[in-house]
C-alpha cells in the first residue's frame, strides 16, 4: 500500500535498497474496496476540545512507537479484491509471519477467484507487501522530517476520544501519504488513517487511495482493516479489503481452513 505496487500491466518500479521492516502502520498489511473516503471528521459541537497540548504528547508517542504495536509476527490474513470493470472477484486467506531477517512469510490457506484478480490483484499485492520490507522505515515514518503534521482538532470515533491529524508530504517520494490520521487519546495508537499516495508508482496509474481502521481491545490492535482502491488507465479501478489479525496459534488456524470453517 506504502510505496510499491507492482501490477504487471501498470509499470516497473525502481528497486530499493534494503532496510528494516516497515512499521506496520505504513505497511500495505492497509494496498474496497469501496473508493477511500478521505472526508474529515466534523468538528461540531459533539466532539471538539481545544486541548492541543495533550494531542502534542499522543503524537510524541506515537511517533516514538514508530507505529509497530499492530506488528504482529504472526498473523492471519483475508483479502477480498475485486475488477469492477470486468466484473470479477477473488479472495485469499493466508498466515502472514514475519521473519528475524525482517522478511515476510506467507502460507496460503486458500485462494480462489477469477484468474486476473488472482493473479494481477492479489498475488501483486503479496508481492508488493513483501517487498515494501525493504523500505527504510525512517523514510516515510510520520516523523517532522518527512511531513508537515498539523493538528485539526478531537472527534469521537465510536466511544474513544481521539485526536486528529493532517500530515502532508515535504517531498513527493515514495511510501509518503498525503491525508489524515486519528490516534487514541488514551493509548497514543492509530485508530484510522485515511490518505492517497502522494507519488505514483507508474504513469499508469492515476490514484492509489487508502483507508485503514485499527479496532483496539485491551490497549493493543485486535484486529485491522485496509481499504485500497487503485484507479489505473488500462484496467479501471482495482479495489481490495484486507483484514488482518494476530494469531498464536498456527495450527488452529490451518484446522480451521481445512474444515471448511
Amino acid at each position: 500500500m506504502y510505496g510499491h505496487y507492482e501490477y504487471a500491466a501498470w509499470g516497473r518500479q525502481r528497486p530499493v535498497a534494503r532496510a528494516k521492516a516497515v512499521p506496520q502502520w505504513i505497511r500495505p498489511s492497509v494496498l474496497a474496496l469501496l473508493t477511500a473516503v478521505l472526508a474529515w471528521p466534523s468538528f461540531g459541537a459533539e466532539g471538539v476540545t481545544a486541548d492541543a497540548s495533550a494531542a502534542a504528547a499522543v503524537l510524541e508517542r506515537f511517533i516514538v512507537s514508530e507505529g509497530e504495536a499492530g506488528a504482529w509476527p504472526v498473523e492471519t490474513i483475508e483479502i477480498q479484491a475485486s475488477l469492477p470493470t470486468l466484473k470479477e472477484t477473488g479472495r485469499l486467506r493466508a498466515i502472514r509471519r514475519l521473519l528475524p531477517v525482517g522478511r515476510l512469510d506467507y502460507k496460503v490457506l486458500e485462494i480462489a477467484g477469477d484468474a486476473n484478480v488472482k493473479n494481477q490483484v492479489i498475488v501483486r499485492y503479496i508481492s508488493a507487501d513483501e517487498k515494501a520490507t525493504e523500505l527504510a522505515g525512517s523514510s516515510v515514518a510520520p516523523t517532522s522530517a518527512n511531513y508537515r503534521i498539523h493538528y485539526a482538532g478531537s472527534v469521537w470515533l465510536g466511544n474513544r476520544l481521539t485526536y486528529a491529524f493532517r500530515m502532508i508530504p515535504r517531498k513527493k517520494r515514495e511510501g509518503l501519504i498525503n491525508g489524515a490520521f486519528w490516534l487514541d487519546s488514551e493509548t497514543g495508537m492509530a485508530v484510522r488513517e485515511s490518505g492517497y499516495l502522494a507519488k505514483r508508482s507508474s504513469v499508469f496509474v492515476r490514484r492509489i487511495n487508502l483507508t485503514r481502521e485499527n479496532e483496539l481491545h485491551n490497549g493493543a490492535i485486535a484486529e485491522r482493516v485496509t481499504h485500497l482502491s487503485v484507479e489505473a488507465r488500462l484496467i479501471g479501478r482495482a479495489q481490495l479489503i484486507i483484514v488482518e489479525r494476530p494469531t498464536s496459534d498456527e495450527s488452529a488456524v490451518e484446522g480451521a481452513a481445512e474444515g471448511g470453517q
